[in-house]
């Protein structure tokens, strides 16, 4: 009896074996990805949400717990305050303006024959030089006596402007610089699912009467690039909740131009509030979270997939 059982079991084990080696070998390759991934991520989230919890200051020798005094500390604020509402004001601006105009670009471009590859090189470059370095060439174009928009204004009769200068301009200023920044990368999204959309769905609308070049984009191309504009919708919202080299090149926080992540930076490098600027940190991470899985949510139920 018992030889027999053997020999049944036999198929068994010669089965388990390799299976617990492709296991071991499963962990082997998988280990160090998830070293990382704890290593660069999940300890430092972890001390995060430790040093906000106290009013530790950078260098200090001691510290002590304060629970949520931070995060309601930053609820009185007023410079948090203001940064927050700086960086939705900025965020209104670019979000839109991001996504439609790099719609339009996208459309145009596509449509073009020999030149496509030149509109596409040169409204991408902008995405591949650096913020900072454009800042300051800005900082020369936007000029009040010196920068050729000005001159322009001037040649119009109108009176210099001090774009960065004025605090109610501020703002608005840094936006259109987002917007210039991003809608080049934003195009290439749309591009990528103008190219995707079959041609036979933009002839059978035609047949059923869509003649129009604006009939055919509300019937088959808005529809059919659902998923490309929730991607762009979503990128975009995050980069503009990101908005920093900007501000730290352009205008220092002066005239009340604070976002988010600068008050972030003047907490925790400039005054050394640790605790506090881990608080902070917290709560924007918080923002941009519920902002994305939001606008995840919302638009998911709007978009056809193919």
């Amino acid at each position: 009896m018992s030889t027999a059982t053997a020999i049944l079991d036999a198929p068994k084990r010669a089965f388990v074996r390799p299976a617990r080696r492709g296991l071991w070998a499963a962990i082997f390759f998988v280990a160090p990805a998830v070293v990382l991934l704890v290593a660069i991520y999940v300890l430092p989230a972890i001390v995060l949400v430790g040093f906000s919890l106290t009013d530790y200051r950078l260098g200090a020798l001691a510290t002590r717990f304060v629970g949520l005094g931070n995060f309601l500390h930053a609820f009185e604020d007023p410079v948090f305050l203001r940064a927050a509402v700086n960086t939705l004001l900025y965020a209104v601006i670019v979000i839109p303006a991001g996504v439609f105009l790099a719609l339009g670009v996208a459309l145009l471009v596509h449509g073009r024959g020999k030149s496509r590859a030149f509109w596409e090189v040169a409204y991408f470059l902008p995405v591949t030089a650096t913020l900072v370095a454009m800042a300051t060439v800005w900082q020369f174009l936007l000029h009040p006596s010196l920068g050729p928009v000005n001159a322009a204004i001037g040649a119009l009769g109108f009176e210099p402007v001090s774009f960065l200068a004025t605090p109610a301009l501020l703002i608005p200023t840094m936006a259109a610089i987002g917007v210039w920044q991003i809608v080049g990368f934003n195009m290439v999204l749309f591009l990528a699912g103008l190219t995707a959309i079959p041609r036979d769905l933009y002839e059978a609308a035609r047949l059923d009467g869509a003649k129009s070049p604006i009939d055919r984009f509300l019937i088959v191309t808005w529809p059919m690039l659902g998923p490309t504009t929730m991607f762009v919708v979503v990128t975009t919202s995050i980069s503009a909740f990101k908005a920093f080299e900007t501000v730290a090149v352009l205008t220092h926080g002066r005239g009340g131009s604070e976002t988010l992540l600068y008050d972030l930076y003047l907490e925790g490098f400039e005054y050394s509030n640790t605790g506090y600027a881990a608080a902070l940190t917290l709560l924007f991470l918080v923002i941009v979270l519920v902002l994305s899985i939001g606008q995840t949510l919302h638009l998911d139920r709007r978009v056809h997939y193919r």
